[in-house]
């Protein structure tokens, strides 16, 4: 065969340059009926041609229950009022002392039914077109929001994310764990876990704006590092409600970007950080009738901790050993605490799995505070991160990070730009398609392995907090080793090659060697 010479490979930016516009399911049980679900009819025909899911769901809804949430002081104890309590719809974002606000529910009254209860009802709403059940957020109603009247609640069917077993990641990467999970929170309408938080602020919000309450809202509005803004803007968007969203200037993916823009959100380019963008938008709120809607907000929380509820369902009510969250403003840990907890008091489940926040090395100041024995925080400047979602220095919800890891024995580990780029792109290779915040989240993992400190039969579920189209950038620059100072160990460029079949037959047989 004739020699043939090959043209130099193309970037992955130069093929790209033109615009750039299943693991386990969740089980199903049988149906039970029961004074907090909606009806189901019996027969098997269509509802009426006029009539949509809510106006069904309303002919058939149940009486209305007795459970309720407000707000309190966090964390409850000395320093703070022992009476100090808000309705959830009163527009407030701190206690009087200053500190932060905790969205508390009547356990008492949740109670009076046993966990076998709440664990069945759950199951029987998996999956259905019932209103508002077929959301994974809204299927937990009770434990979320359990007063708000379904015609106020704004859902685009979020959550019931897939639990991906990572078999090859953690057979051939992880010295043979065989129960690796991946919980792929990115799997969403907006692209990340930020919408099931979103669902309930923006449903709490439409609540407020209608009749009787009728409150004088002109919008919603958040400080972003992308996928918050994303969120908020879609769900406003359903809800007819004007959204305002700060960004950081030029320190978000392009597809984080368009998503606001796109759904007719107001952007707000800034010459600051996150940290920057969050102290003007208190302000703003402070001043205008615009409600804030970052995770300050505890409502959010809630509708965030049901991603741990639905872990918990996933392996049929069976605990994790452990449970890997990346951590950047340090709401979602707390969030998943809150789930695992509220279903361990009562009665879903009998432990807390182990908790480890993951933090990107360029801006980690929970690492620091942790590996000081909790003893002085200090926030930072944070540095530019590929994983920018978290490129955080001052998170507002450190206090509630330290009570999630305290309770849970938890740890907090910390990844490089290399480490956290080299495990996403692993796992790509295993079949994944990671976010770099997933990346930090593997690295973490990798480091806690590779010392012991988790076993390769431990029951251990990675977080992944958003889908890797949103950062494609990234990828390719890896790919193209176009980082400085990295040598993207997995970087798989593409080949440039002679149409003509000796020079392909070439290329793959060098690729090939030993495989043929």
């Amino acid at each position: 065969m004739a020699a043939t010479t090959h043209a130099p490979s193309p970037s992955l930016s130069s093929l790209l340059s033109r615009p750039r516009s299943a693991a386990p399911n969740l089980r199903l049980r049988r149906r039970v009926r029961c004074a907090t679900d909606a009806a189901v009819p019996t027969n098997k025909h269509r509802r009426a041609a006029d009539e949509d899911i809510r106006e069904e769901a309303a002919r058939h809804r149940a009486p209305a229950n007795d459970f309720s949430a407000w707000y309190e002081p966090f964390p409850p104890g000395p320093g703070s009022a022992a009476d100090e309590r808000y309705s959830l719809d009163e527009i407030v974002y701190r206690s009087s002392s200053g500190g932060l606000l905790d969205v508390r529910h009547d356990i008492a009254a949740l109670a009076r039914y046993p966990g076998s209860y709440w664990r069945d009802l759950f199951d029987s709403r998996v999956g259905r077109t019932v209103w508002p059940y077929g959301s994974g957020v809204w299927s937990k109603k009770e434990f979320v929001l359990p007063g708000i009247h379904p015609d106020h609640i704004v859902s685009l069917f979020e959550g019931n994310s897939n639990l991906f077993w990572a078999e090859r990641l953690g057979r051939d990467h992880l010295a043979g764990m065989k129960d690796l999970w991946v919980k792929h929170c990115g799997i969403s309408h907006t692209g990340s876990f930020k919408d099931l938080g979103m669902t309930v602020l923006v449903s709490q919000v439409n609540r407020l704006r209608r009749a009787p309450l009728s409150r004088p809202i002109a919008g919603v509005g958040c400080a972003s590092t992308g996928d918050t803004s994303a969120a908020l803007s879609a769900y406003c968007a359903a809800a007819g409600i004007p959204a305002i969203v700060f960004l950081p200037a030029n320190r978000i993916s392009l597809e984080q970007l368009i998503q606001p823009i796109a759904n007719g959100a107001t952007v707000l380019s800034l010459d600051t950080d996150f940290d920057g963008c969050m102290r003007l938008i208190r302000e703003v709120t402070a001043e205008l009738p615009i409600y804030l809607a970052n995770s300050l907000n505890s409502l959010r929380l809630e509708g965030q901790k049901t991603a741990a509820i639905e872990i918990l369902q996933q392996f049929d009510w069976e605990v994790p050993d452990w449970v890997i969250v990346p951590g950047g403003n340090l709401g979602n840990i707390y969030a998943f605490y809150k789930g695992f907890e509220m279903c361990r008091v009562l009665g879903l489940v009998d432990r807390l799995p182990r908790l480890v926040c993951a933090q990107a090395a360029n801006a980690n100041p929970l690492y620091h505070y942790y590996k000081s024995g909790w003893t002085q925080f200090q926030p930072q400047v944070a540095q530019p991160t590929f994983a920018s979602a978290i490129q955080i220095g001052d998170p507002v919800s450190v206090d509630r990070a330290v009570v999630a890891l305290k309770a849970t024995n938890g740890i907090v580990a910390e990844a490089t730009e290399e480490e956290l780029m080299n495990a996403m792109s692993l796992a790509d290779r295993t079949g994944m398609f990671a976010c770099p915040h997933t990346g930090v989240a593997l690295a973490a993992l990798f480091k806690l392995r590779e010392e012991g400190t988790i076993g390769a039969n431990d029951r251990t579920v990675v977080v992944s907090t958003a889908h890797g189209l949103k950062f494609s950038q990234s990828k390719i620059d890896y790919h193209d080793q176009k980082i400085e100072d990295m040598a993207c160990k997995y970087a798989n460029p593409p080949v440039s090659v002679k149409a003509d079949f000796g020079a392909v037959m070439d290329v793959l047989k060098k690729r090939l060697k030993g495989k043929l």
